[in-house]
């Protein structure tokens, strides 16, 4: 074993202990949590961010917030968000910001109407601070992460040493949730969402996690398994991921996950050539028994629920009437909302306030999208209008990137089944703008 695979086997495995840590003894959580903020943020004011270190660092909020959340190791709800935009801003302090990014100076602008509308406008029985926090935290932080990343250069190497920043994390979480609930046959008894599957937590935000995890290792397989070792460290964590995200049965994430897999893979195949082409050949087939293997695993495990969750059934067998369980209807409320309000808007977490005081069941949006438009209005356009474009503009002159589209396809799935409840699709989406410098020519080999 060479020093390369040492050290990136111990890293792994430093992530397998703090799982199984936080699992026997949770305040470890709260003190992992403190101690990934404080650290970062130390290293960033020693290294005054001259390799990107903030990017490292709020890559590592990211892949933790999910795990924190389920072991009760943050300060607050929006701790992470929090952490990324103090990241962010410490690295503009430090690094400047690109002179063209003035489209997210406007989407920073155009989300101020809505909040002041729902100064207005919210109930006063509300808790005006934490609706409007809670709801308008994600896409500020989006803003202020594209800002820093807005056509920033960066190697190909750093940009993957950031994305494994978030997959570490996401290791630790896997460790935690297999030990909640070893045994999935004891239970599975619907193909309903499960929290017992999920380390105790919400299974959408769990299973988005998982779903960027497998992206996540499967890039590394594909560029960074340059030993077998290496290749069969993260095909065991590919596999451990993927079967605890299907365990979840939260479709949504790991779907997400599996088709940025697929487009990362389809744009690799096309630009390469001869070797390399045939090389990609026989990793996709490898792969493909891999996930065979996988599915007929959980397949089992859960007695087939796994097969009828994902064909849209009952534990009868029987086709469920809505396939997005109750997110459509709330898209329907929402887009008559804006229809109703087209200018401005109802305000930023008005929405769920007006489902309550309806007389309805207390529901907030899954889908940032007609969140969006019924809060913000016609503002809330333009900022869709600027997020959607700004990274096909950006490929033009960034095609080294072979990331933008996955990275951006992340931020669109994720916020029309999780909203933005989380940091990662507001992070992820600002990976997307990077200007990636590729100076080391890409090689599929083993050692």
């Amino acid at each position: 074993m060479n020093i390369e695979d040492r050290n990136y086997f111990y890293l792994i495995l430093l992530h397998v202990l703090i799982g199984f840590g936080v699992f026997m003894f949770r305040p470890i959580s709260m003190i992992y949590g403190i101690l990934t903020v404080l650290i970062g943020i130390i290293i960033i004011l020693k290294k005054r961010n001259s390799n990107n270190e903030v990017l490292l660092v709020a890559g590592y909020i990211v892949g933790s917030e999910v795990f924190l959340r389920m072991t009760q190791g943050t300060i607050t709800y929006e701790f992470s968000k929090y952490g990324v935009m103090i990241c962010m801003l410490m690295g503009m302090y430090y690094s400047g910001f690109s002179k063209f990014a003035t489209p997210f100076w406007i989407y920073l602008l155009f989300l101020i109407p809505g909040i002041v509308v729902a100064t207005q406008g919210l109930n006063f029985h509300s808790d005006l601070r934490r609706s409007l926090l809670f709801n308008i935290s994600g896409p500020v932080c989006l803003g202020i992460s594209s800002l820093y990343c807005y056509y920033r250069r960066i190697s190909f190497k750093e940009i993957n040493s950031i994305l494994l920043s978030i997959g570490l994390p996401i290791v630790s979480m896997t460790v935690f949730v297999f030990l909640h609930s070893p045994s999935v046959k004891e239970v599975i008894t619907s193909t309903a969402s499960n929290v017992h599957t999920s380390g105790g937590f919400g299974p959408n935000q769990v299973a988005t996690m998982f779903g960027l995890g497998i992206f996540i290792f499967f890039n590394r397989i594909l560029f960074f398994s340059k030993s077998w070792f290496q290749m069969v460290v993260n095909v065991i964590v590919i596999s451990a991921i993927a079967y605890r995200g299907l365990t979840t049965f939260s479709r949504g994430g790991i779907i997400t996950g599996l088709i940025m897999a697929i487009l990362l893979f389809l744009i690799l195949f096309s630009r390469s050539k001869g070797r390399a082409k045939l090389n990609l050949t026989y990793f996709l087939l490898f792969f493909s028994i891999t996930s065979f293997l996988i599915w007929n695993y959980t397949s089992n495990e859960t007695g087939g629920m796994i097969n009828k969750r994902y064909a849209n059934q009952d534990a009868a067998g029987r086709e469920k009437e809505d396939k997005f369980t109750g997110r459509g209807e709330l898209f329907e409320e929402e887009w008559k909302t804006f229809i109703d309000n087209p200018v401005f808007g109802i305000g930023v977490g008005k929405s769920t306030e007006q489902r309550t005081l309806s007389g309805k069941e207390f529901v907030v949006s899954h889908s940032e999208i007609s969140r969006t438009l019924s809060e913000h209005g016609a503002f809330g356009i333009m900022t869709l209008i600027i997020v959607f474009l700004t990274p096909l503009f950006l490929f033009i002159n960034n095609k080294q990137n072979i990331y933008i589209f996955s990275l951006v396809l992340f931020w669109i799935l994720t916020i029309n089944h999780a909203a933005m409840r989380i940091a990662a699709p507001a992070f992820v989406y600002a990976l997307s703008l990077l200007k990636v410098l590729n100076n080391e020519k890409i090689v599929i080999h083993r050692k």
